[in-house]
């Protein structure tokens, strides 16, 4: 299995700040606010009522009613709590779907660039990963012209690029995906800028969907997600989430319920600050020489283009890192098409993005062939 960079990176830049150097953190995929202070009270509360036992293997009940009444309200769909499991996060959630759905060399048909645990995963659970190339004049988005695969998995908003499916995306993929397995990783909805986040629920019920709370209510740290599944795969999930993990932790899930019920004055608020240092990431970058094409449309990441500079994004990111104590994710992590990319989080305060900007402009006029 191949390592995640952004944690090598991650890593490197702790080990330097051990060392008393000063890092700014650009690699990193989590939103810099505290978790809302409605959120932390829950938690304290199920402590102190000593709710801390097991629950339901597939989730407190009411937090499966809520994220059904959510499901209605946003998107005008009708999920039953039958088919929601509450996960320890989205990644074993993912994990959990593969193990379900796929034969030995079954082929997994994603995006290219993808998140990096997305082909780990499929080939750890015996399946083939297999790409479809987004193109940097359309901001990496997905465009599917392949029919050849056994299982799609999509991702909207994406990480890394921020492209969001449109509705008519969306019901495409449905239409040419049909009598085929489809993974929709929507854990970056509720966080874009130009268009609404639609889930692949709204044109087809034979999807599995992965979300939870991490980005949306800035929750990474509580491993809280879910997955919506199709009804004739819920139970088998459960199951699996029986054997493996017993329920997810309980008192995140009470953090979670809160969140959902109460958090959509943080969200907005949160979006709102993410917007303006999109805005200016994407002014300032191309102003130094750091190409990017399309303003990513939601999430909170940035592709910028380093070739000018270095055709290997990897060591450009380390010696950025050693030089500058700018940390930033090298587009590699994410697959060949961005392997002259590097990956910006702008999950960081505008001050310290603005500085950022200025320690990386130095760094590259001082570059011997700039």
């Amino acid at each position: 299995m191949r390592p995640f960079l952004v944690m090598e990176i991650l890593q490197r830049a702790g080990e330097m700040e051990r060392d008393g150097k000063s890092v700014i953190h650009l690699e990193v995929g989590e939103p810099d606010f505290p978790s809302p202070e409605a959120v932390k009270m829950s938690a304290e509360e199920a402590i102190r009522k000593n709710l801390t036992g097991y629950t339901h293997s597939r989730g407190l009940p009411e937090l499966r009613e809520a994220i059904s009444e959510y499901y209605d309200e946003k998107y005008g769909v009708d999920i039953p709590e039958s088919r929601i499991i509450v996960t320890n996060g989205t990644s074993p959630a993912l994990f959990m779907i593969l193990s379900v759905i796929l034969k030995k060399g079954d082929r997994v048909l994603m995006c290219n660039p993808y998140y990096p645990c997305y082909p780990n995963a499929v080939e750890f659970c015996g399946g083939i990963p297999k790409y479809v190339y987004g193109e940097e004049e359309n901001g990496f988005r997905m465009e599917l012209r392949d029919d050849n695969f056994e299982v799609l998995m999509i991702n909207s908003p994406s990480n890394p690029s921020g492209a969001v499916l449109s509705e008519r995306e969306l019901e495409e993929i449905a239409e040419r995906a049909e009598g085929k397995f489809i993974i929709s990783d929507e854990i970056y909805h509720g966080i874009s800028y130009e268009r609404e986040c639609h889930s692949i629920l709204e044109f087809t019920d034979d999807a599995f969907v992965i979300d939870g709370f991490s980005k949306r209510y800035s929750m990474t740290g509580w491993r809280i997600g879910y997955i919506i599944a199709p009804e004739e795969y819920a139970r088998k999930l459960e199951i699996l989430h029986q054997n493996f993990f017993i329920s997810a932790n309980s008192i995140s899930q009470y953090a979670a319920l809160t969140a959902i019920r109460e958090g959509e004055e943080f969200r907005r608020m949160m979006v709102r600050e993410f917007r303006r240092r999109r805005d200016f990431l994407f002014k300032r970058l191309n102003e130094i020489g750091l190409r990017v094409r399309k303003i990513p449309e939601g999430a909170f990441y940035m592709l910028a283009n380093v070739s000018e500079f270095s055709d290997d994004s990897l060591k450009f990111s380390y010696e950025l890192l050693q030089k500058t104590g700018v940390a930033v994710t090298p587009g590699v992590d994410f697959g060949d098409a961005t392997k002259n990319h590097i990956r910006i989080s702008y999950a960081n305060s505008l001050e310290r993005i603005e500085e950022a900007m200025e320690r990386i402009e130095s760094f590259l006029l001082n570059l011997p062939y700039s």
